[in-house]
């Protein structure tokens, strides 16, 4: 099951990522209130972003810079019923500002054919990560993970170092292992981060997340029913199959 931005910022929030307040909403009316508050601590700068489970949402222009409510308004206003790849915008999600210094990219995922876990990393985040991998593989750090292990200090440190990042090995380090707590405690394969960033007061955030939850471990995690996005599930999947 894939979640929408805004619930794997929530899962990221709950096993202790860094990331930003946010708020979501389905009606614009609700985008002035929320962007007063939530910008708050950015000079009201916030950030309106479209919901939808596809990728070029920028390019579409269902993510938008607001620097007012009334510009955040207006922002959810325009995005809200914008159709991306086929996909209607239902719900917006604002979230607050921030003054990007640096921009990575960090993935975990199921490498089913070596069986195995793998990380990537990158100290050059907020691209398209296939475009990244064809034109620049050697930018694209990729280390195996042991499904036992996990990603622990040492293979923390590991991945950090094949990156190449020159500073705050700690503090990415850190954020590498609490993304890790998300992938195994909610029975995920895939977790993404682009960009994971520094800011200019030298904070490590995720900014922008993916996750895929494995439907065959829902036994273990009834909260996630509450994760379905019922109006966009297709009826035929619920339908029960006929008897042979």
């Amino acid at each position: 099951m894939d979640l929408y931005e805004y619930q794997a910022r929530d899962l990221f929030e709950a096993h202790g990522v860094p990331v930003l307040p946010a708020a979501v909403m389905q009606d614009a009316s609700e985008a002035a209130e929320a962007a007063t508050r939530i910008g708050a601590d950015s000079g009201g700068v916030v950030v309106v972003k479209a919901q939808v489970k596809v990728g070029g949402r920028g390019k579409a222009g269902g993510v938008k810079l607001a620097r007012s409510p009334e510009e955040a308004t207006q922002a959810a206003n325009d995005i809200l019923g914008l159709d991306i790849k086929g996909h209607t915008v239902g719900t917006v999600m604002i979230a607050q500002g921030a003054k990007i210094a640096e921009e990575y990219y960090f993935s975990i995922l199921l490498d089913r054919s070596n069986r195995t876990l793998l990380a990537m990393c990158s100290k050059e985040g907020g691209m398209e990560i296939e475009q990244l991998a064809v034109e620049r593989p050697d930018a694209l750090a990729r280390v195996a993970v042991d499904p036992l292990v996990g990603i622990d200090d040492a293979k923390a440190a590991e991945i950090v170092q094949e990156a190449g990042f020159d500073s705050d090995h700690d503090e990415i380090a850190s954020a590498l292992k609490k993304l890790w707590k998300v992938y195994q405690e909610e029975d995920a394969t895939l977790v993404e981060v682009n960009p994971l960033v520094k800011t200019e007061d030298g904070q490590i955030l995720a900014l922008d997340g993916k996750v895929t939850l494995d439907e065959n471990a829902d036994f273990r995690h009834p909260e996630h029913a509450d994760l379905v996005d019922e109006a966009a599930a297709d009826p035929l999947e619920a339908k029960p199959s006929p008897r042979a």
